[in-house]
């Protein structure tokens, strides 16, 4: 019994004694954490200790912080020195793949799906494998409908990266499927998540929503005689050009980021009038017999039509959390070239165009 109660004393004493002992310890663990408490109050340093109800870490600026463990939310190994930012930790995420309206030629890590949420839509991008992505972008009232598609070709420069992409859009139920429009394109971006620079070429174009009738059918009266008119025709004509776009990321703070984004489009459109249909009851000089005399019309006008459109979107991106940010663009169009001269008689048109964006990742 003697021996029993001496193995039970030494076996206490030497748990007391284990309990002391750090878990982790500066000189074990030399990685650096990042401790995220639950009212988002953010820690970077080295954990020194962890006893199961506290951990113990050593920060630059503060020194040595007891923090409670029911009030941590995350801890995290950071990976790379860089992503700590005037003291602060800055998580890329899938949003650095994305400008405004533009995308670089950085793909969307997988597991790393993101929302994007604007004042005229939402739209959704996924990582199908870690080269290739696809999203679906929509407007309040679902429609019109676009699918876009990148696909990313890393390089042996880690700062170099080349893609493809494509948007292929819908009219859906406005006009009853019968616009149609896409975009195709492709980027090459230099530099890093932080901070880069994309330049994108492509080709756009977009249908009108079918052929117009330009008169009812009747007969009009005019000085002259009578004008009876069968049919005539409007024909718009696809919408089609190139576009060329200079965006890019700067980091301005672990939290802030300054956007920029740009398109300039040249668009062209071949219209055709046909008046193939009317009749025209003419009083002739001098008086024919019968009094009259008709007269059938048929005449097809073939217009070009050139449209130069210009986007200036400067904006600021504040992520606050790794799984969200938000952001706005202080945006601008301006509309110049001879087709706003024939349809307004204006030589150029700009209005501002302020965009908000939310981030969501899941």
């Amino acid at each position: 019994m003697r021996y029993i109660l001496v193995f039970l004393f030494i076996g206490i004493f030497s748990c007391q004694l284990n309990a002391q002992v750090p878990a982790n310890s500066s000189s074990t663990d030399t990685n650096t954490y990042v401790i995220t408490k639950s009212n988002g109050t953010e820690y970077i340093g080295k954990v020194l200790s962890d006893d199961g109800r506290e951990v113990l870490i050593s920060t630059e600026t503060l020194g040595k912080i007891y923090i409670p463990k029911s009030d941590i939310k995350s801890i995290v190994k950071v990976t790379d020195r860089s992503a700590i930012i005037r003291g602060e930790y800055y998580a890329s995420g899938p949003f650095t793949t994305r400008h405004a309206f533009t995308t670089n030629a950085l793909p969307i890590a997988r597991g790393e799906n993101y929302a994007m949420v604007n004042l005229y839509g939402p739209e959704v991008h996924f990582a199908v494998t870690d080269h290739l992505n696809v999203g679906i972008m929509s407007t309040w009232i679902a429609s019109p409908l676009a699918l876009a598609l990148k696909y990313t070709f890393p390089t042996k420069y880690e700062k170099l990266n080349f893609s493809i992409g494509t948007l292929l859009g819908t009219s859906g139920y406005i006009a009853n499927f019968k616009g149609y429009g896409g975009l195709h394109f492709a980027n090459v971006t230099y530099g890093d998540r932080k901070n880069n620079v994309t330049f994108s070429a492509g080709y756009g174009y977009a249908s009108s929503f079918g052929t117009k009738e330009l008169i009812i059918p009747g007969t009009y009266t005019s000085t002259n005689g009578s004008f009876n008119y069968s049919f005539g025709t409007y024909s718009p004509g696809i919408t089609k050009g190139p576009i060329f776009s200079l965006a890019g990321i700067i980091k301005v703070g672990a939290k802030v980021s300054f956007v920029f984004d740009s398109m300039l489009g040249a668009f062209g459109q071949t219209a055709t009038n046909n008046d193939m249909g009317a009749s025209i009851w003419i009083e002739p000089t001098p008086p024919s017999i019968n009094g009259y005399y008709q007269q059938t019309v048929g005449l097809t006008n073939v217009n070009s039509l050139k449209l130069y459109t210009l986007f200036l979107m400067p904006g600021m991106r504040f992520q606050t959390k790794e799984n969200r940010a938000f952001q706005i663009s202080l945006a601008g169009v301006t509309f110049f070239g001879p087709a706003l001269e024939n349809w307004v008689g204006l030589k150029s048109f700009s209005f501002p165009f302020p965009m908000c964006s939310w981030f969501y990742k899941f």
